[in-house]
């Protein structure tokens, strides 16, 4: 993964604050979604008609987990993700295919090193927490075989 120069952050300053606050996670997340609608096996998880939702759900959440505000929780209460992605077919395949486009678009984003790979650690852990299932993938080739 490349990292960017971007400035580390000062005492007593949030991982928000320090990447730039709620701009730099819109730019991530829209990116992210760009990548998803056009993906073969995360695309048809998303409904269309409501990928302005997903995008304000995953940017409210993750600002709200790296010190942000609190929106999230204030409107949907608990995060409790495995439980609201219990109905997707989650499994090895899709995660890697979601952490590849989140990969690329922090990466685009130019963060510090630290702050880069802060992000990612903490994106591909929850990626493996969400993982579901060890089923195939609905109409992929390895079902097929």
């Amino acid at each position: 993964m490349n990292v960017g120069s971007g400035p580390t952050q000062e005492e007593g300053q949030s991982f928000f604050e320090a990447i730039g606050g709620h701009d730099t996670f819109a730019r991530i997340v829209h990116r992210f979604y760009q990548g998803v609608a056009s993906d073969p096996i995360l695309g048809p998880m998303y409904p269309s008609h409501d990928m302005e939702g997903a995008e304000w759900r995953l940017t409210a959440f993750l600002e709200q987990y790296w010190g942000g505000p609190t929106t999230y929780s204030d409107q949907r209460g608990h995060p409790r993700l495995r439980m609201r992605h219990h109905g997707f077919h989650v499994n090895p395949e899709a995660r890697d295919h979601w952490v590849e486009l989140m990969r690329d678009a922090v990466a685009a984003e130019n963060l510090s090193p630290l702050h880069a790979v802060t992000l990612m650690d903490y994106l591909e852990r929850a990626a493996h927490s969400m993982i579901n299932t060890f089923e195939p993938t609905p109409g992929s080739t390895a079902e097929e075989a």
